[in-house]
């Protein structure tokens, strides 16, 4: 077979092919058509197969990417699939959501003066091809094991250490006080980005591979950790951060002023059929209302994408840095503004405007001082800049916190960080509690659905280490039980 690889001296990149602006905004459809078999092998070949693959080291599950592009390229895509998904639980989603520019194709060794290969848009080809194909199967263990484990959230760490486990034949219970699985994929990222059935087809997978789902079951209120850890041999904690980070300052309590995540899961519900009375009642409906969105993350970008194509007059997103050291997705922000956004960089908010329903933002122009801590330069606000944005829907989309662990779960023993995470030990991904793991944002904090995926997949081998030195010595003790008995 001839070599395919190397053509990125030849073949430019070409992503697949994406729907216009005008079009686009009308729907919540993912915004990217699908790569035919020709065009998805061609953009594989482009890698340089080069010996230290920085796409592999920057990203979080270390990925064998320059394997599967090659497999891709030669048209073996079953192989292709096969070293995927040994690495990846959900190949498909990463594909579609990951922020690539800043992982895998950002370091990309050809991304100089050729452009990186587009690792993101083959990786969902390949997987969408297998689930057409029939390739992707349930997790069967090879034999089943007496021993059960309860995970707490059923979030994109909570499902990737459930099918983990169910691999190496554990009873898996999830738990989720969602009426669906999938957490921040199901009710955080809009359809645009991720359409619902790419989840809920990973469920059913689980659900047909033996994992079992207790939806609707709040931990605290159905039951306390304690209770769980009298069910199951061993518990994970994957359950997120949800708590919006707030922001100060006069008329903050007005009308019409909302967390991102309540903004996002009511048209999220919105899309899945459910019935979601704030907006129906409009007080979550971005339709014919000049929307502001405070904040210059990935969950900022879904809100003012979201907000276009509700139909709002207009979106603007005030950020207090520039482009330059926005923490977001470099790509996402150019969908935004394709699609009509208006980024006031260098702006910060400082009171809101109104009487009973806020009717602006009033915010001040700023400029960038020294670096601080995280090497972002830090915004200073300028004298005497200050400015009014008129606003009738105002988003804060400025991060979340972890909620007080030890109201949620009950456990005042249970240890936490100073930024109020769980503190785990992160060579067996335990907790101070005997038995009790954690993965995910609960310790990580806000971050990636791929470290969320790396970290279960962690949790879970540490998870399988710690029952089998259980199971060991139970079964050791056995024998010497039995012999007193006799005697």
């Amino acid at each position: 077979m001839p070599n395919k690889m190397l053509s990125f001296v030849r073949v430019g990149q070409s992503m697949p092919d994406k729907r216009m602006p005008v079009e686009r905004r009308r729907d919540f459809r993912e915004i990217y058509a699908e790569y035919d078999a020709a065009r998805a092998s061609e953009q594989a070949g482009r890698c340089s197969q080069c010996g230290v693959p920085f796409c592999q080291v920057h990203c979080p599950l270390q990925n064998n990417i320059p394997d599967w592009l090659k497999l891709t390229a030669e048209g073996r895509l079953e192989e292709a699939y096969e070293v995927s998904s040994a690495t990846n639980n959900m190949p498909e989603i990463c594909g579609r959501i990951c922020p690539q520019d800043r992982l895998c194709e950002g370091n990309c060794v050809i991304e100089k003066g050729f452009e990186a290969v587009t690792i993101g848009s083959v990786e969902k080809y390949i997987t969408d091809t297998a689930f057409d194909r029939g390739w992707v199967k349930p997790p069967k263990p090879v034999r089943e094991l007496a021993q059960s484990v309860g995970i707490v959230g059923a979030g994109p760490a909570g499902l990737a250490a459930a099918e983990q486990l169910r691999r190496k034949g554990y009873k898996v219970a999830l738990y989720d006080r969602y009426d669906r699985a999938g957490g921040l994929l199901i009710y955080g990222i809009p359809n645009f980005k991720l359409e619902k059935e790419i989840v809920q087809r990973r469920t059913r997978l689980l659900e047909q591979g033996g994992v079992t789902f207790k939806l609707n079951f709040e931990i605290g209120r159905d039951a306390t950790l304690a209770d769980l850890r009298q069910r199951h041999d061993a518990v994970l904690i994957a359950t997120g951060v949800y708590k919006a980070r707030d922001i100060q300052g006069p008329g903050a309590g007005l009308g019409n002023i909302v967390p991102a995540m309540t903004y996002l899961t009511a048209s999220n519900r919105k899309g899945l059929g459910d019935k979601v009375p704030e907006f129906e009642s409009g007080a979550l409906d971005a339709r014919g209302k000049r929307v502001v969105v405070i904040g210059g993350g990935d969950t900022a970008m879904d809100c003012v994408r979201t907000a276009v194509r509700q139909g709002a007059v207009y979106v603007k997103c005030l950020y207090r840095r520039d482009r330059a050291n926005m923490p977001g997705s470099m790509r996402e922000v150019k969908h935004s503004e394709e699609e009509g956004v208006e980024f006031l960089w260098l702006s910060a908010p400082e009171a809101f405007l109104g009487e009973r329903k806020v009717r602006a933002v009033r915010a001040a122009r700023v400029h960038l001082g020294v670096p601080d801590s995280t090497g972002r330069q830090t915004p200073q606000v300028i004298d005497n800049s200050h400015f009014n944005v008129d606003a009738d829907l105002v988003v804060k989309a400025l991060g979340f916190d972890p909620e007080d662990a030890h109201q949620v779960f009950g456990e005042p023993g249970l240890k936490l960080t100073r930024w109020g995470t769980l503190s785990i030990d992160y060579r067996t991904q335990m907790t101070n509690i005997e038995g009790v793991f954690a993965a995910g944002d609960i310790v990580r904090g806000a971050s990636l659905v791929v470290w969320a995926v790396r970290d279960g997949r962690d949790a879970a081998e540490g998870m399988h280490k710690y029952l089998r030195a259980k199971a060991s010595a139970v079964e050791a003790v056995a024998p010497l039980s039995a012999q007193a008995a006799a005697e």
